[in-house]
């Protein structure tokens, strides 16, 4: 597909969603097509699907369902709207992808990266992102982050996690970085917006 398919992955409260922001206007400023998206998410079906998963009342919610849950989100975002705006030569910005299933799910649940990669490779079909930055934050500072700031986030059923599901899904994260070093890119989500999203910036423009 002639479009570039990039995702943000991290720990809950690592920033995502503010360093998205200021890549989008990097790359409109440079005169790029960009739409930016979400997961779960994105469109009608799938945030439904959000709306079921992050809702704190289903604590009981089996892992496995979990993931499959978050591979349909997926599906019906990909063909809805990821894989139609690719075909327009678009530059497709996400928040999330494949990689946090394989981080939360696989990883910190313990249901296996293999195993949730299994459930996703049907769902996603191959296709998998150009570039996927990996925003590194201690979860101690993301969960101070999403603490500090709970009036405009979204504190859903993931955030309430304990901090050792919290730390063993970076875990997860740091050994999806040295299984896929060509794709996901480690960038210090520590420092400013500014700095973070001009290192996320260059990474970007060496694949366009």
């Amino acid at each position: 597909m002639p479009g570039k398919f990039i995702t943000f992955e991290g720990t809950d409260g690592s920033g995502k969603t503010s360093i998205i922001k200021e890549v989008e206007r990097y790359l409109k400023v440079q005169g790029y097509k960009v739409v930016t998206t979400r997961e779960p998410g994105g469109v009608s079906i799938s945030e439904q699907v959000r709306n079921v998963i992050h809702d704190v009342q289903n604590t009981e919610m089996d892992p496995v369902c979990e993931a499959l849950l978050y591979a349909a989100s997926r599906r019906q975002h990909l063909v809805q709207k990821v894989i139609p705006l690719l075909k327009e030569d678009t530059i497709v910005i996400c928040d999330r992808y494949v990689d946090s299933s394989l981080a939360y799910q696989g990883y910190a649940r313990g249901i296996g990266i293999e195993k949730v990669k299994e459930i996703n490779e049907f769902a996603i079909d191959g296709i998998y992102p150009d570039l996927t930055i990996f925003l590194d934050v201690d979860p101690k500072v993301g969960i101070e982050r999403i603490m500090t700031h709970q009036l405009s986030h979204e504190v859903n059923r993931m955030d309430k996690e304990s901090i050792n599901f919290h730390e063993k899904t970076h875990e997860g994260y740091l050994e999806l970085v040295k299984m896929y070093p060509d794709r996901i890119k480690k960038v210090n989500g520590e420092r400013s917006i500014k700095e973070v999203a001009f290192d996320c910036f260059q990474l970007i423009k060496e694949i366009l």
